[in-house]
Formats: structure tokens, C-alpha cells, sequence
């Protein structure tokens, strides 16, 4: 094959691969939702990126990559937020960002799926599966899910903050990707 078929043949592959769609960033969110001494709380990352190509009548085609500042993490007061950028907890200097990319996804049901994937958090990176639900709303893509997570398994609340009898090791991740409309 000379070099200008194969260029010729990746280029028609490019082009006909399905556009990334890109995140609506004021009608999707990302929060984690931990137990303090029993006691919910919530945190919101103000600040995330998301790329997605999706077609329920191909789902084992797409993919979806989100990329999360790490230091837009909000508790609703300066002083945690601040806390939760240390190195006891997410060290954003040396870990800014944290990152989820699809390595599969599967139909579970009408409107769901299961998007398997890699979760990188604080420089270690841990298979995941992630229900999600899916919609179009508007023209727009919407999908939806709540991922369980073990913080200590991300090392995060390290030193006197491993102890799970104060902050839970459990951590629920709360999604909403909305598409922009093409």
C-alpha cells in the first residue's frame, strides 16, 4: 500500500467516525457526595470538560472522555474548599486534574447503559463501570448516573483522615452530561 492510499483511507475513516459532542456546561454537573460523622455532604466541581460520541443504536461505538479541575471542588465554604486542594486530600498542585475515559459501553435496559471505563483521581487510575441513563432532551444528549467510589482506594484523606469512622470511604460521584446541540 503506497503512503498516499494509506493516507487517503485514514482520512475517510476520520471522516466518517462520529463527531465528539461537546458538554453544555450550564445544564451538567458533577458532585460527590460523602458521609461526614454519618451526616451527608456535598461537593461540586465547578469546573469540568466533556467530550462524547454516542448513538443508542450503536453503543458498543461510542465513547466519552471527562476531565475534572480538581481545585473547583466546592463545599460551599472558603476554608473546606481550600482543606480539600491539600495533599491529605486531593493535592491539586501535583494532581490538577482528574479524569474518566469510557474503554466500553453496553446496553443494561431500555434508556440505560453500562459505560465501563478508566477513573484517574490523585495519580492512580482504577477500572470502573458507571450505570448510566440516557435521553435526548431538546436536540441535546443527556446522560445521568451515580458512580460508587472508595476514597481510599484513590488515596484520598490520607494521615489522620484515613479513619473512616469520620469521613466514610464511600463516595458517590453524581453525573449530568448535556450535550450541546449540533
Amino acid at each position: 500500500m503506497t503512503r498516499r492510499t494509506f493516507l487517503a483511507m485514514a482520512l475517510g475513516a476520520a471522516l466518517l467516525a462520529p463527531a465528539l459532542a461537546q458538554l453544555d456546561a450550564a445544564k451538567s454537573s458533577v458532585v460527590a457526595i460523602s458521609k461526614q460523622m454519618g451526616v451527608p455532604v456535598e461537593g461540586t466541581f465547578k469546573r469540568f470538560s466533556a467530550q462524547v460520541s454516542f448513538d443508542p443504536a450503536k453503543p458498543a461505538e461510542g465513547r466519552a472522555s471527562l476531565e475534572i479541575d480538581i481545585a473547583s471542588f466546592d463545599l460551599g465554604d472558603a476554608d473546606f474548599n481550600r482543606e480539600t486542594t491539600k495533599k491529605e486530600w486531593f493535592d491539586a498542585a501535583k494532581y490538577p486534574k482528574a479524569t474518566f475515559v469510557t474503554t466500553a459501553i453496553k446496553p443494561a435496559g431500555a434508556g440505560r447503559y453500562e459505560a465501563a471505563g478508566k477513573l484517574t483521581i490523585k495519580g492512580t487510575t482504577q477500572s470502573v463501570v458507571a450505570p448510566v441513563s440516557f435521553r435526548t432532551e431538546g436536540g441535546q444528549q443527556v446522560f445521568e448516573g451515580t458512580l460508587p467510589i472508595k476514597r481510599l482506594a484513590f488515596n484520598i484523606g490520607e494521615g489522620e483522615w484515613k479513619d473512616t469512622a469520620t469521613v466514610a470511604d464511600e463516595v458517590q460521584i453524581k453525573f449530568r452530561i448535556v450535550t450541546a446541540k449540533k
